[in-house]
C-alpha cells in the first residue's frame, strides 16, 4: 500500500484530462478519490498479431502487427456506514457513485465519448477511458437507500496523437535518441534536456513500457523519440 514521506496512505486518485498541445494533461477541478485503496489491480499489455494462414499452406503464419492498448482494472470500496472514513459518512453513497460516474463515465461534450482520465496511485500513472463500470450493492438502509457497493472498473490506455507519433518511431535508431539511464537521472529531467518540456515523460514512460517511472534501475536503455 504505498505510504507518502509523512507515514499518510496516499489514496489512489481519478482524474478527469484534456489535450494541450498535443498532449494529455490532468484537468484542475474535481476528481474522485479512493476511500480505500484497491487490494488489488490487473495491468494487461497485449500485442496484435495477423494470423492469416496462406493458400495451400498447413500452419499459419503469424506477423506483427501493432502494440495494442493497455488495460487496467480494479475494484473500489464506497462505504457509507462511517466505518471505514466516519467524517465522509454524511456523503451518502449515491452522491459518491454520481461523482464517479461524472469524473469516468458522463460523456465529453462534442466528442461523444467518455473523459480521458488519469488513475494516479503510487508509481502507476494511466492515461485512458473507461471501458466499463459496474457496481454491487451490497448493504442497504431500511429504506432501500445503499449504504456500500463496491465498484469493479476498467480502463483502456489512450494516447493523444502526438503522443501515438512518439510512438510510431520508437524503432528508427537515426531518428531516435537512445539513452542509458544513471544514478540521480529523472525522466522529467531528461524530458526537459530532450525535448525542452519535462511534460513529454508520462508519454515516454509508456512509450518505453515503464510502469514504475519513479524507480528506474540505472543502465535501463530508454527510447526518446522525434516529435511529430
Amino acid at each position: 500500500m504505498p505510504i507518502a514521506a509523512d507515514g499518510k496512505m496516499v489514496k489512489m486518485s481519478i482524474v478527469p484530462c484534456e489535450c494541450k498541445n498535443g498532449m494529455t494533461k490532468p484537468r484542475t477541478g474535481p476528481l474522485f478519490e479512493a476511500m480505500l485503496n484497491p487490494s488489488s489491480l490487473k495491468h494487461t499489455q497485449s500485442i496484435q498479431y495477423d494470423e492469416s494462414k496462406a493458400s495451400g499452406k498447413s500452419s499459419k503464419n503469424v506477423r506483427f502487427v501493432s502494440v495494442g492498448n493497455d488495460t487496467i482494472s480494479f475494484a473500489l470500496l464506497i462505504d457509507g456506514t462511517g466505518v471505514v472514513e466516519p467524517a465522509k459518512a454524511k456523503t451518502s453513497v449515491a452522491a459518491r457513485v454520481d461523482q464517479l460516474r461524472r469524473v469516468v463515465h458522463r460523456y465529453e461534450g462534442e466528442e461523444h465519448q467518455p473523459k480521458v482520465v488519469r488513475v494516479l496511485w503510487g508509481t502507476l500513472i494511466f492515461f485512458g477511458r473507461l471501458q466499463s463500470l459496474t457496481l454491487d450493492y451490497t448493504l442497504f438502509k431500511p429504506s432501500g437507500d445503499p449504504l456500500r457497493v463496491k465498484a469493479d472498473l476498467s480502463f483502456i490506455g489512450t494516447m493523444s496523437a502526438k503522443e501515438e507519433a512518439l510512438v510510431a518511431k520508437r524503432s528508427s535508431p537515426d531518428l531516435t535518441h537512445e539513452v542509458s539511464f544513471k544514478a540521480g537521472d529523472s525522466l522529467p529531467l531528461l524530458c526537459q534536456k530532450i525535448y525542452g518540456d519535462s511534460a513529454y515523460y508520462t508519454a515516454i514512460a509508456r512509450h518505453n513500457r515503464i510502469v514504475n517511472f519513479r524507480s528506474i534501475p540505472p543502465g535501463t536503455t530508454i527510447f526518446f523519440p522525434p516529435l511529430r
